[in-house]
């Protein structure tokens, strides 16, 4: 499920490899289809396909962090966005539903914190893993509506 799941995000396949792995799930923790599974991702540390897709964009980002504009490059005003990355003006809708505006747009909604842990990549990384598990996401909108404390 992780392989090419940068570009899944826009797939009309997402939701029904999403039921997939809820199915799955249900059957190797043995409970019923009216119960609850984010209990049970977050005990088994679990990712959910969108929480999957939304770490592995946000590293996406950060490996290649090099590519994009951070908001302090452009002004000198000392913002509470400063360090937020810049997005582009792009013209094609493909690029916008691309993996590069989508991962400004997921970084973007990283609480500061964990912004500021990119330098130490390991660190970085298990701290991003960690806060995925903890709050699975069933959607990327329920992602992008979640308030910023994620740990």
């Amino acid at each position: 499920m992780n392989y090419g799941v940068i570009f899944w995000d826009n797939s009309p396949s997402a939701k029904k490899v999403f039921k997939l792995q809820k199915k799955i799930i249900r059957i190797i923790a043995n409970i019923g289809m009216r119960d609850s599974l984010r209990e049970i991702l977050k005990n088994l540390q679990i990712m959910t396909l969108y929480s999957l897709y939304a770490y592995s964009i946000i590293l996406f980002v950060v490996k290649n962090k090099h590519l994009f504009t951070v908001n302090n490059e452009i002004h000198e005003y000392n913002t509470r966005n400063n360090k937020n990355l810049h997005p582009a003006l792009p013209n094609l809708t493909k690029f916008i539903k691309g993996p590069c505006m989508s991962g400004i747009k997921a970084y973007n909604h990283l609480p500061q914190y964990l912004k500021t842990l990119d330098q130490n990549s390991s660190y970085f990384r298990s701290s991003l893993k960690c806060s995925f598990y903890q709050h699975p996401f069933y959607t990327m909108e329920e992602y992008y509506e979640y308030e910023a404390n994620l740990l």
